[in-house]
């Protein structure tokens, strides 16, 4: 008999056949039983906060990526940028040195930017990944469709990488 937490419930029964040498006719197995735990211990892991782009970010032309070198002193670089979902891209050189940082640490800071760079609103910590070739392309059109000097050739030739940047949840 098998006794279960309040809650949960069997998935699956599986039998197999028992190791041991059986004399007779009859054959003995093993039942194994897989229980799917309480749906209370899974509420906290279903109810985290999506981390989503900050309202001060999310429309902006240009935003601030601040990276940070060994020592700890932050680099700040204005960037043009898409969004998708829950997530900002952009494009850059692989031999520049925000690339270069962004590989020696993910953790990284955002904030809407002039053109210049100049900082207009609050920061907010973010984590970046740099995207597989496969998922350029996908990136490429986001930063198209939104800057058409992104579209002239000339300009972005030098471009071979595409970075994720995934704000944190509050």
């Amino acid at each position: 008999m098998v006794s279960l937490l309040p809650g949960a419930s069997i998935a699956r029964y599986c039998m197999r056949p028992s190791t041991k040498p059986v004399t007779g006719a009859t054959r003995k197995f093993h039942v194994i039983v897989v229980c799917t735990p309480p749906q209370t211990s899974f509420a906290a892991l279903y109810n985290t906060r999506m981390a989503t782009i900050p309202a001060e970010i999310s429309g902006q032309r240009y935003i601030s990526l601040a990276t940070f070198r060994k020592s700890g002193v932050a680099v700040y670089t204005p960037i043009w940028f898409a969004e998708d979902g829950n997530k900002l891209y952009f494009m850059t050189n692989s031999k520049l040195g925000k690339c270069k940082r962004i590989r020696n640490n993910p953790q990284v800071k955002i904030a809407p930017c002039t053109i210049r760079g100049k900082i207009t609103g609050p920061e907010f910590p973010a984590t970046v990944r740099v995207m597989r070739p496969e998922e350029f392309a996908r990136v490429r059109r986001l930063i198209n469709a939104k800057y058409w000097l992104a579209r002239l050739p000339l300009l972005w030739r030098n471009t071979d990488t595409y970075i994720e940047i995934t704000p944190a949840s509050a």
